[in-house]
């Protein structure tokens, strides 16, 4: 008989079953935490006690009496340890350093003008290093880092193809490893984008909801069930590569009349050269100032929007679509537009309970949604699970 080892696996189930319960739901006594879990006091007790001396969960002082002895609450100590989260854009390197509970302590944020990778991962590396020396001191450090990036990414943190990046076969994840000795999560930048809207954004409670970040080009995250959804090889998303036109231009990824052609922020701006813009912020800028032909152009490309997200509403029947990244700060020149095309090319039974929101987080859904990457993969370790 395992006796032994059955008693620890025991004690790593019931020790995760009241983490859990702190997380979710502190301040709460110890006789609630053994109410809703259904553990004796005494096993509750002695686990809070090793949570307690492993810095993960504080005393805060008496809570609400129920007739007795006021009742000491407990919650979970943020600040135990610290995550970075960064968005590795095509234009731009964005990182935050966060507690444990996906508070931002600091950011950094710097412009990439070549795509080369002997130019990019230096500057990655510094923003890194600039979030890790403002990390305070913590008993468990820098618990691992989740970088977002745009293209497909195996099981092994490796970048394949990011056709907006020129790169593929890019072992990024064992690179950072290396570098930096802490656990590494790599994924699809719009895969963290959903993540970060459904821990922290608009997404909060809702089981089906479709992330589409809009930048420099396209991509989505799938949340099904409360779970994203990531394929039989995990490369589900990119449906930025939509074809919708038959016959249309050629895409960097190999098909012809992708989405992304017609619908990002490059596309925007290369429509917008002949008006004298060059970039997102002075087209709002001038937007703003009521310039009837960036608002038209504007509108142009939020029909192109709309269509492409008509297509994902008549296939996954969201409850929630949420628009995210950089062309979500235009919201109040395309929103209507994109609302218009879903509402005239989807069925009418997919478009009932649908709603179209912008992300709650901005352009910062994708990072925090990659810092959650690593404190979630912290948790996993903590309660026992690898």
């Amino acid at each position: 008989m395992k006796t032994t080892g059955d008693l620890a696996l025991v004690k790593k189930i019931n020790t995760a079953i009241v983490l859990e319960a702190i997380l979710k739901n502190a301040p709460l006594s110890r006789a609630q935490i053994s109410e809703q879990s259904g553990l004796n006091k005494a096993t509750v007790s002695s686990l809070v006690q090793d949570l307690i001396d492993h810095h993960l969960v504080i005393e805060t002082g008496p809570g609400q009496s129920s007739g007795g002895r006021k009742p000491v609450m407990l919650i979970f100590r943020g600040s135990a340890g610290y995550a970075i989260g960064i968005d590795l854009g095509v234009n731009y390197i964005r990182g935050v350093l966060t507690d444990l509970e996906g508070t931002v302590i600091t950011g950094r944020e710097q412009t990439l003008k070549t795509h080369e990778l002997e130019d990019v991962l230096p500057k990655l590396n510094d923003c890194i290093e600039a979030l890790i020396a403002a990390m305070p001191q913590s008993p468990y450090g820098l618990v691992g880092i989740g970088i977002g990036v745009p293209g497909i990414v195996n099981d092994q943190g490796d970048i394949l193809f990011a056709p907006n990046l020129a790169w593929s076969h890019v072992p990024l994840e064992t690179m950072m490893k290396e570098r930096f000795g802490v656990p590494v999560t790599i994924d699809n930048e719009a895969n963290a984008g959903a993540q970060g809207e459904q821990k922290y954004g608009a997404g909060r409670g809702i089981s089906n909801q479709i992330y589409v970040s809009v930048g420099i080009g396209i991509g989505t995250g799938i949340i099904l069930g409360k779970e994203l959804y990531k394929g039989a090889s995990g490369f589900s998303g990119e449906l930025g590569h939509l074809s919708i036109e038959m016959n249309g231009r050629p895409c960097r990824c190999g098909n012809k009349g992708c989405w992304e052609l017609y619908a990002s922020e490059n596309a925007l701006l290369e429509q917008a050269e002949p008006l004298g813009y060059g970039d997102l912020e002075s087209l709002l800028a001038a937007a703003e100032g009521g310039d009837r032909k960036v608002i038209e152009l504007l509108g142009r490309i939020g029909e192109c929007l709309g269509i492409g997200i008509a297509n994902i509403v008549n296939v996954f029947n969201p409850e929630v679509v949420i628009i995210g990244n950089r062309m979500s700060r235009a919201k109040d020149w395309i929103g209507d537009a994109v609302r218009n095309a879903v509402s005239r090319r989807t069925l009418s039974y997919h478009r009932e309970r649908l709603q179209i929101l912008f992300a709650e987080l901005s352009e910062q859904s994708a990072v925090r949604g990659a810092a959650y990457y690593a404190i979630s993969r912290f948790f996993v370790k903590i309660k026992g699970g690898g």
